[in-house]
């Protein structure tokens, strides 16, 4: 709404003004969608499997298809489209409540119909998953020049953004279930280059926290191993470096018939050696290695 001469009452910002509030989106941890500190987040487990959907495609056109897959898997009920359309329009309603204009405003805005699917917008919106990949990125490239102190403080926001397990509390199908396992996946990722950030700058009892959580977590992981028997050398606890490596190859044996990688044997050898070489800086992974859409006290989350 405008006065007489074209301009927004104070109190009445559109959805496409500047100043406009944005109604933010999560999905790295619980479902969340805010505005302004008003939380208006679906419960109905089918209208949040929906919102996800569109979420974590944001700024693409989701299909009628893809939706009503992840809905009712190949055995959509006859009355299927009209219900995925009940859906959206129920959702453009939760979102017109929260931002409090009218449901016709955010169709056009915010959850766009187009040809066969719907859209939501980030133009006027914030995502969790968008700021954790400009991190992650920069952090990439701070990686790729050097710069341990910018990837460090980058690599952390990215992660700081995690309030839980990615998708947690969707019941998600096959299309969001793949989603959910890549965000996990990218989070997993960021965390190892974090901690490489960490030994570099010598932060080695700052990683020693995160990696005796991690390698519990992830029993069959050689590279989060390698990364916390390099530390607790480091960190002048050679012995328990040693009985990490043995704790590592027992469980390998014992769940897989196979022994420890090369690399880490390598890792194993030289501790063994007391290597000289191992106190030497680490040479930072060319920014390609690092997936530029991937994702204090231990991280839980």
């Amino acid at each position: 709404m405008t006065d007489s001469h074209g301009r927004v009452p104070a109190g009445d910002h559109r959805l496409d003004t500047p100043d406009a509030p944005r109604v933010e989106f999560g999905v790295l941890g619980p479902l969340a969608v805010q505005m302004g500190g008003a939380g208006r987040t679906p419960t109905a487990p089918k209208l949040r499997n929906v919102l996800a959907m569109l979420i974590v495609h944001a700024d693409q056109v989701v299909p009628v298809t893809a939706l009503m897959r992840e809905l009712w898997d190949d055995e959509p009920p006859a009355s299927g489209l009209t219900t995925l359309q009940t859906y959206i329009l129920n959702l453009r309603k939760l979102l017109a409540a929260l931002t409090r204009h009218p449901t016709a405003r955010v169709a056009e805005t915010l959850l766009l119909t187009r040809a066969g699917g719907y859209q939501l917008t980030t133009a006027h919106a914030g995502l969790d998953l968008n700021r954790y990949h400009e991190h992650a990125g920069a952090g990439r490239r701070a990686l790729a020049a050097g710069d341990h102190h910018g990837a460090l403080t980058h690599l952390t926001e990215a992660l700081n953004l995690w309030r839980g397990p990615a998708l947690v509390d969707i019941p998600t199908g096959r299309i969001l279930e793949s989603k959910r396992r890549q965000y996990e996946e990218s989070r997993l990722v960021l965390l190892e280059y974090l901690l490489d950030t960490q030994l570099h700058l010598g932060m080695y009892h700052e990683a020693l926290t995160e990696l005796a959580a991690l390698t519990t977590q992830n029993p069959l992981h050689e590279g989060l191993h390698a990364q916390y028997m390099r530390a607790l050398h480091l960190a002048g606890r050679r012995a328990q470096a040693l009985e990490t490596f043995h704790s590592l190859r027992t469980t390998l044996v014992t769940e897989l018939g196979l022994d420890p990688g090369p690399a880490i044997q390598r890792l194993h050898h030289a501790i063994l050696n007391n290597d000289p070489q191992l106190h030497t800086s680490l040479t930072p992974p060319p920014a390609d290695t690092i997936p530029a859409g991937t994702w204090t006290s231990t991280r839980s989350y």
